[in-house]
């Protein structure tokens, strides 16, 4: 795909799919040719096969097989439920074909997984719902999970679920066609995208498959932490064992590591989010405001409220 050129775009819908995720894929496409005056991206439909399909609100799509699309710059896959039985072989030859052709293709909510049934995310970073996040790891080795709110690994893009998508297709819009176009799009939509959750996993050259696993199943439950004796079963360890992986690999226990994530999540949200420090406490699983507080000063040497206090001097300078 090129910037000053017209991004020929299929959405391929399949049955169940969120109606929600539906209009994230789409919406930001026509606010991006009202916004430009011009046509930047058109787009069409398509159907897994000869047969419409449902949204989950009721909306139906006009059948219009994948199959019968001789070629498209991008495909942005929208899926929800009962995708195993929906990606049929003839869906998984189309998705291939299209792949070959070079198009960029993206998945959103269940798109990940058709996308990875087709063997189209084997060797690349990809992301899912967090929820899911464990099963998608399991079922498909070949691909590198994050957990991300969206992910770009060269010509594939997946994300989390409706708002990630949004802010999925304003950074496609703004790769494309600059970030004020993207940022324009956004204020039309009264959207202020929330900032992204670091990654650490790949980063920290110390992980290893184990302990990646572990923070992956950490990341996605910082508002109400697992035990350590879930996290061993989920792994397929021993507390012991899962004990030792940390301890040789990080250099703390699972215990101390997870309360280092809670706390750099619950910085980034102090430092920029507008949430009360209560919410603050709840999203990163502290059961009281005062437990919080205490482990926030211990690990900052500063309280919660002296760091957003300093955080607003420092933008009024």
């Amino acid at each position: 795909m090129k910037s000053g050129k017209i991004t020929h775009t299929t959405l391929l819908v399949l049955d169940d799919c969120n109606t929600l995720t539906f209009a994230a894929a789409v919406d930001p496409l026509r606010a991006a040719n009202r916004q430009a005056g011009r046509i930047l991206f058109d787009w069409q439909f398509a159907t897994p096969g000869a047969a419409p399909v449902t949204l989950t609100s009721g909306v139906t799509i006009p059948a219009a097989p994948l199959q019968k699309v001789t070629r498209t710059d991008l495909l942005i896959i929208v899926a929800g439920f009962d995708l195993e039985a929906q990606s049929t072989p003839a869906l998984t030859a189309s998705l291939r074909r299209l792949d070959g052709q070079g198009s960029v293709i993206a998945g959103i909510d269940g798109g990940p997984w058709v996308m990875a049934m087709a063997g189209l995310l084997d060797q690349h970073r990809a992301t899912t719902h967090w929820e899911d996040l464990e099963r998608f790891t399991e079922r498909f080795p070949l691909i590198d999970v994050v957990n991300s709110r969206f992910e770009i690994s060269g010509s594939r893009l997946t994300c989390a679920g409706a708002a990630p998508a949004i802010e999925m297709m304003l950074d496609l819009i703004g790769r494309q066609h600059g970030s004020t176009l993207a940022q324009r799009i956004a204020g039309t939509f009264i959207y202020d995208p929330a900032p992204p959750r670091p990654q650490s996993r790949g980063i920290d050259p110390r992980h290893n498959a184990v302990t990646a696993k572990a923070q992956q199943l950490m990341e996605a439950a910082l508002d109400d932490p697992l035990p350590v004796a879930q996290l061993a079963k989920r792994l397929g360890l021993s507390q012991r064992a899962l004990q030792l992986q940390f301890q040789n690999r990080l250099g703390r226990s699972p215990q101390a590591h997870y309360l280092h994530l809670r706390l750099s999540e619950a910085e980034r949200l102090v430092r920029q989010t507008h949430l009360s420090l209560q919410n603050v406490a709840l999203a990163t699983g502290f059961a009281s405001q005062a437990s919080f507080a205490r482990a926030f000063r211990a690990q900052f040497a500063i309280s919660a409220t002296q760091m957003r206090q300093g955080q607003s001097r420092e933008s009024l300078a």
